[in-house]
């Protein structure tokens, strides 16, 4: 979440016009994230996140909305899309489309424990059996033929190793079949600061604009990559192990999960490193924007890499 498109409480009022959301009150930019512009939102009403979206399309974001409303009507507490009053979630604002939604409580945490990694395995594994009921497919942006794309626009930032391990990787992970892992709707982006926490509860799950169609699985292993890493780019296997068993819990993994987790593990990690990189290296302009450092996933991949055994249940 960040601002890349300006909005002024004048813009927004009159677009509120189209809205039973009351009167605006207060309008202020949210500098974290990187894909869209993001502003916390109060009205008469009530508490509200308004997103304008920078790089999907209005064709795109029906899934996105129709997945957070499903989710929210099963019980997962994740931000509830307003319709306007022609019962669309989605308008355009300053030439971008754009929603508005319920604004959730709690707050992100940067230090997580065990309890904290439980309850998020937890919430994971209900999430992922809501999703079972949604009927909309969007395959995997970020996948096998994003990752092939976007490494040779990166490999002129690196040194020799970085650029080794990037290739090697991006070509292990090129023919992986996941499709025999059980598929659903992921969130794809569960790190800490997307999880709004009260005290040991979640209260909300938030930024579902990466959910996408594909491997259960994978979504464990971004969701473990975040929460249950040590200073060092290591697992911390108390709390990684606290996750596993309480997503098992709600949704029993297959065998061919456990066998597939290490590789996981480090696809998930390629992921993020490649991403940060294109970020980095290859940045849009913006106002309150930051990148992410891509040497944190670099570290975790090469970790993963080295460990004869990852932490399983």
């Amino acid at each position: 979440m960040s601002v890349y498109t300006t909005v002024t409480e004048g813009d927004l009022s009159t677009w509120l016009g189209d809205y039973s959301l009351g009167q605006l009150l207060e309008l202020k930019g949210i500098a974290s994230g990187i894909e869209n512009t993001n502003y916390f939102v109060t009205t008469s009403n009530g508490r509200f996140v308004l997103t304008l979206f920078e790089k999907l399309s209005a064709d795109e974001l029906p899934f996105y909305l129709n997945l957070m409303a499903h989710l929210a009507r099963h019980g997962i507490p994740c931000p509830a899309p307003m319709a306007n009053r022609h019962n669309q979630f989605l308008g355009i604002l300053k030439n971008k489309p754009a929603c508005i939604v319920s604004r959730l409580e709690g707050k992100s945490v940067t230090e997580p424990t065990a309890a904290h990694c439980e309850a998020i395995g937890a919430m994971l594994g209900q999430m992922h059996i809501a999703g079972m009921s949604f009927s909309q497919v969007m395959p995997n942006p970020r996948g096998a033929s994003w990752r092939g794309s976007t490494a040779p626009k990166v490999l002129p930032f690196l040194n020799e190793a970085q650029a080794r391990l990037l290739e090697s990787e991006v070509a292990l992970h090129a023919n992986g079949n996941l499709l025999n892992l059980p598929q659903g709707v992921i969130h794809a982006d569960l790190f800490c600061d997307n999880v709004l926490m009260l005290e040991n509860r979640i209260g909300g799950l938030i930024d579902f604009y990466f959910a996408c169609t594909d491997a259960l699985l994978y979504d464990v292993a971004i969701t473990v990559n975040d929460w249950c890493m040590k200073a060092d780019a290591n697992l911390d296997p108390d709390r990684a192990q606290a996750l596993l068993r309480a997503y098992h819990r709600v949704r029993p993994f297959e065998e061919a999960e456990g066998s597939a987790w290490p590789s996981m593990l480090r696809l998930a990690a390629l992921r993020f490193w490649l991403s940060r990189l294109f970020d980095l290296h290859l940045p849009r302009d913006g106002d309150l924007t930051h990148a992410h450092d891509p040497v944190h996933f670099e570290r975790i991949l090469r970790n993963h890499i080295a460990t004869d055994r990852a932490v399983w249940l």
